[in-house]
């Protein structure tokens, strides 16, 4: 006679009872599965013989001998004075003292079941239980079966609820999912999933993406290099935004100080001068771009003081030539452009906006051959031929 009884989803077992209304059978097997019935194995068996019956011993007074838990053969059902008999089984006799189900893998896959069967191997009879013409046709009665336990939910969730198909399923928190909970939620991959203990939740966290990223995996060794603080790797950040956390601009872009990194806008293209910059990357803090000589400008658009424009786009500033002294003049600092007039005396004024590097200007002079000394200078006559 077999009972078998589905308990919908993966439970921990705590207990399991057959209260019997007429004589107890003399030997009982007791089995649980793991796979919905596929297969099974046994939690423990109940005989009077448990060397003929199962070919064991009975089990010690002080538990099993090894180091995990083990099927071991209890004495079988005692009938009461009013004829009836009871079975019971608890996992912790079947478990070595001390062992912890927080701290066991071993144990905790010990009590989880999703079905659990009772075989009623042979019924109670007189004499030897070898002689099968002894046994007269038989019959059980049972009024209550128990089993104790709880939804398998690895420590994650207080209750099972049935989904949309009748199925039980966990309540998970701690950002777990599945039917267990036994794994971390997407985006919930910073650390590895836990069971959780009485002392610990083990709570899967999520990643640090700074809102720029949807995604993002686990990665052992980075966890590992972080002393196990954290191991997420954003995928695929958004927002021109790059890095394990979408921490920093990616290349042709920088921060903007006066917004917060998680801002959609916190990166702003360099917008590197194509003429002017040497390159279109600038400095990720200031936004500086890298200027060619003579070149200035956050994005390096204009010539800097003391350069005017060329007509070359290697070289698009050159210096600005000093131009030569009037009579009775002495040389004068290169501060500014100086403009001379009549009667030797100059006026300087400094070059305050040089003009768009994308409008290259130049003069076109002729030198003369001749020069006129005066003093420590030279003065040669100048022709201006274009502009």
């Amino acid at each position: 006679v077999t009972l078998t009884v589905p308990l919908g989803k993966a439970f921990e077992l705590v207990f399991v009872s057959l209260r019997f209304c007429s004589a107890p059978p003399a030997s009982v097997a007791l089995l649980k599965s793991q796979d919905h019935g596929r297969s099974w194995a046994p939690l423990g068996f109940f005989s009077s013989h448990c060397d003929l019956d199962y070919g064991r011993l009975p089990a010690p007074a002080d538990g099993p001998a090894g180091p995990g838990p083990e099927a071991l053969c209890f004495p079988a059902p005692q009938a009461q004075p009013d004829g009836s008999g009871l079975l019971a089984f608890s996992v912790q006799d079947s478990s070595p003292p001390g062992l912890d189900l927080d701290s066991s893998p071993v144990l905790q896959d010990w009590v989880t079941a999703t079905d659990i069967r009772v075989v009623l191997t042979r019924p109670s009879a007189a004499g030897d239980p070898r002689d099968m013409e002894a046994i007269v046709p038989y019959s059980y009665a049972a009024t209550d079966l128990q089993v104790g336990g709880r939804c398998k939910c690895n420590g994650h969730a207080s209750r099972c609820l049935l989904d949309t198909q009748g199925h039980l399923i966990c309540d998970c928190r701690h950002g777990t999912e599945g039917p267990d909970c036994g794994r971390c939620k997407p985006f919930y991959c910073d650390r590895p999933w836990q069971r959780a203990t009485a002392r610990e939740s083990h709570a899967c966290l999520a990643c640090s993406c700074n809102g720029h990223a949807r995604r993002c995996r686990f990665n052992m060794e980075l966890y590992r290099l972080s002393g196990r603080r954290s191991g997420g790797v954003c995928l695929n950040c958004r927002h021109n935004t790059a890095g394990r956390h979408c921490h920093y601009c990616r290349e042709g872009f920088y921060r903007d100080p006066g917004r917060a990194l998680s801002d959609r806008r916190a990166c702003r293209a360099c917008d590197c001068h194509p003429v002017g910059a040497a390159g279109k990357t600038c400095n990720q803090t200031t936004g500086q771009c890298p200027c060619k000589d003579g070149v200035t400008g956050l994005t390096c658009n204009r010539c800097a003081p003391g350069f005017q424009q060329s007509r070359s786009p290697v070289a698009p500033c050159v210096k600005t030539p000093i131009p030569g002294p009037t009579e009775d003049s002495s040389p004068v600092q290169p501060q500014g452009e100086r403009r001379w007039g009549k009667g030797g005396r100059g006026v300087c004024r400094r070059l305050l906006t040089p003009p768009p590097l994308t409008l290259p200007a130049a003069v076109q002079v002729a030198v003369g051959a001749r020069g006129e000394a005066r003093g420590a200078w030279t003065r040669f006559p100048v022709a201006v031929l274009a502009v």
